[in-house]
């Protein structure tokens, strides 16, 4: 497979920004898209690209596992460490892998990384127990690169620029309706009121070469069909099953709020309809320590989880 490599103003998004969103394909065909930290993890050299996860949140390697066909947008400067007039949005597509038991050198470069984007771990006997689920359970993944989409500006507005394999040429056919039917399942007034709120929204799907694609959208109306939406960047005509996320975060993520949905996308173009039909989301307080003890609860309690049901016996 040819390297995939990239120019100086796109690295600089890749090494620079304090967060990207994530899109993973279901076994159904769907996408889920959530935010990770990349921490400035690339290689030009080897045209790859990588974010850190946890055990404790493990479903996701679960399903990257067994198809690691995923999708990174890069898609805000905010509180980043580039060029916050670099404005451009840059999507990466590719093959991902990982490694659940990392040697120790893999771990202390990937602490010595994330200071200049979140500042210093606490440290000592209490923050090393409590949080060791969370920081000595790190996983990187990283992703070879298969092409990166740039557009110039963050709204996806004007004509991408391609690096690697071209875009697809065709649109894939619409998906088969879930058994359930495609109409919301949670409230549609609320996940929109939700979404309008937060300033970054996210939709996912899998396009026609199998890769999953991540556009920003705008929330221009909800009804009794699912949240009407504007899509800039354009997406294809029929059904499919789709994610959907809005969220924000603060300097050094010390305070962010998520909101994700998975459902059903019908699109034309710019317009579509999203009708959700799950609903998850979690806001962390602004307060650092607040945000530690949170982490390390959650990242404990998904990591005896994924032990219990036999997850991380898999994944390795």
């Amino acid at each position: 497979m040819t390297v995939v490599t990239w120019p100086d103003e796109v690295d600089e998004v890749l090494g620079g920004d304090l967060t990207c969103a994530l899109a993973y394909l279901t076994p159904a065909g769907g996408a889920v898209v959530s935010a990770v930290a990349p921490i400035g993890l690339r290689d030009r050299e080897r045209g790859t690209v990588g974010f850190t996860t946890s055990l404790g949140f493990g479903r996701k390697l679960e399903r990257m596992k067994r198809n690691p066909q995923v999708a990174l947008a890069f898609h805000s400067r905010k509180h980043g460490l580039g060029d916050f007039s670099n404005a451009r949005y840059v999507l990466v597509q590719g093959t991902a892998t990982f490694d659940v038991t990392p040697d120790r050198a893999t771990m202390e470069d990937i602490g010595a990384r994330v200071v200049p984007f979140m500042g210093p771990p606490k440290q000592g006997r209490f923050w090393d127990r409590w949080l060791s689920a969370y920081y000595a359970d790190r996983v990187v993944v990283t992703v070879a690169v298969h092409r990166i989409v740039v557009w110039p500006d963050l709204e996806t507005t004007g004509a991408p620029e391609v690096f690697g394999e071209p875009l697809p040429t065709g649109s894939a056919p619409s998906q088969k309706p879930p058994a359930g039917g495609t109409a919301p399942r949670v409230e549609v007034d609320k996940a929109a009121a939700t979404a309008d709120r937060l300033p970054f929204r996210l939709l996912s799907y899998r396009q026609a070469d199998g890769y999953p694609t991540i556009v920003p959208v705008d929330i221009s109306g909800s009804g009794p069909a699912g949240l009407s939406l504007a899509i800039a960047a354009g997406a294809p005509g029929g059904g499919r099953r789709a994610g959907l996320l809005a969220h924000d975060y603060r300097p050094k993520l010390i305070g962010l709020e998520s909101r994700q949905h998975t459902g059903w996308l019908e699109a034309d173009g710019e317009t579509g309809t999203y009708a959700p039909h799950t609903a998850s989301g979690f806001a962390a307080p602004p307060n650092k320590t607040l945000l530690l003890l949170a982490n390390g609860f959650l990242a404990r309690r998904g990591l005896r989880k994924a032990q219990k049901e036999g997850l991380l016996d898999a994944l390795r």
